[in-house]
């Protein structure tokens, strides 16, 4: 096996992580969060083949770019069942009350805890990890070398958890959705939507959040 190869885009007017991921031997590309600015994006891809267009949750700040990507590349687009409805109407992804038109096309896989995205030699486990909305998924990498990779979207970031004050949100669905993380091995790098990366390790010596 070799090492996974990741690469992170920051992006937007919210700088959100688009992270851009393979196996690390040549295999095909899985776009994580295209949130805007589809150049930078399509520029970095630079003509390899893409596997999935994958939305970590239906929020405007994580998709805006999703329909120029998946058009340039003929990559599905695939979002958890419990947001797909949310990501092609700027009133219910949030962006009309914050004056962005973002929008996404329809998915072409709706995705569900436990299901496996493949791209060559990496394999995206799908974790569904409800509170910040309804669909929230975050996304473990396996078939590589090193330490596991989790992509959190707005689950877990650095020192701290999504909001759950938003059309969606759930308290008490994020409370469960971090004590199932919490069952990681603590090496486990996490690649949040938004800020930098942390550890699993980390988050549950410092993150106010963690189940004690």
């Amino acid at each position: 096996m070799t090492a996974l190869d990741i690469t992170r885009l920051v992006l937007g007017d919210l700088d959100t992580n688009c992270w851009i991921v393979s196996d690390g031997s040549g295999g095909p590309l899985v776009v994580i969060d295209p949130a805007a600015e589809p150049e930078r994006v399509l520029e970095t891809v630079a003509g390899r083949p893409v596997a999935a267009v994958v939305l970590t949750h239906g929020h405007f700040d994580h998709l805006g770019a999703a329909a120029d990507v998946v058009d340039a590349t003929g990559a599905p687009l695939l979002v958890s069942a419990g947001d797909a409805a949310t990501i092609t109407s700027a009133e219910a992804n949030g962006g009309a009350e914050f004056g962005f038109d973002f929008v996404a096309p329809a998915p072409d896989r709706f995705l569900v805890d436990g299901d496996a995205i493949e791209a060559g030699g990496l394999t995206l486990s799908v974790w569904a990890t409800p509170g910040h909305t309804q669909g929230s998924i975050c996304l473990l990498a396996s078939g590589f070398t090193g330490d596991e990779h989790l992509f959190s979207g707005d689950t877990l970031f650095a020192g701290n958890v999504g909001r759950t004050d938003l059309a969606g949100g759930d308290p008490r669905a994020m409370r469960s959705s971090i004590a199932l993380l919490a069952s990681l091995s603590h090496s486990t790098v996490v690649h949040p939507g938004h800020g930098p990366d942390t550890t699993i390790g980390n988050e549950s010596r410092h993150n106010y959040f963690w189940p004690r």
